[in-house]
């Protein structure tokens, strides 16, 4: 089993023009987002989330019928950066995040896989968006490079398949359908308090929910 990663505590700090992002989690590889390395990152899926968020405004996903622990939060980040596709692949900092087949199977769900040619085109690496043998799957390119932006986090819970009940007092905040629900900073700001008071040190604290036992790598074709 990996190791979990997790951070000293921080204070609780809301800005008070921050909104909170939710979505529905139908699958939980570890892909999207991915956790690993201390920074979770949104660089895949979820495009009108990654075109609209801001630096300082959080994202949550709550698990979905699909997963064994509906209901429950699998991750919560805060939004601390926010770059291009090709500024993370550029990027030294971000190369572990970018597919490894040969190692670890965190390594195999690297999300850093889109970048341009010389041409200017969209190129897809072979990972668990493409087909196999890194066959560009374009429905998930299409998807994927509505938004250029991938959001970063080092202020984040991921939880897995530990995840957490959200109390009833705040079921306000749950998608129940496909798409996103956009909460403004009042109505938020409490949530947020109390996964600071809650929760504890940030980081990685479980392993994806897909994963189970086997710890075999899979694809997504995209449906």
């Amino acid at each position: 089993m990996e190791l979990r990663e997790i951070g000293k505590p921080k204070e609780a700090y809301v800005d008070e023009k921050c909104c909170l992002y939710s979505y529905v989690i139908t699958r939980d590889y570890g892909f999207a987002p991915n956790p690993f390395g201390g920074i979770c990152t949104l660089a895949t899926c979820k495009p009108g989330i990654r075109n609209h968020a801001k630096v300082g405004d959080w994202v949550i996903g709550i698990a979905g019928v699909s997963l064994s622990c509906v209901g429950k939060i699998i991750f919560l980040m805060e939004v601390n950066k926010i770059i291009s596709f090709q500024e993370y692949w550029n990027c030294e900092n971000f190369n572990y995040k970018k597919p490894g087949f040969n190692s670890a199977l965190k390594y195999c769900y690297g999300d850093n896989i889109y970048h341009l040619d010389e041409n200017g085109q969209w190129v897809q690496e072979n990972s668990h968006h493409s087909f196999s043998n890194g066959v560009v799957n374009t429905l998930n390119l299409d998807r994927d490079t509505k938004a250029d932006r991938v959001l970063i986090s080092e202020n984040f819970w991921y939880f897995g398949n530990d995840a957490k009940d959200i109390p009833k007092k705040f079921n306000y905040i749950k998608k129940k359908r496909q798409g996103y629900k956009k909460i403004l900073s009042t109505e938020c700001q409490d949530f947020i308090n109390w996964a600071y008071e809650t929760f504890g040190p940030q980081g990685q604290h479980g392993l994806p929910v897909n994963w189970g036992s086997k710890n075999l790598f899979s694809r997504y074709d995209g449906k």
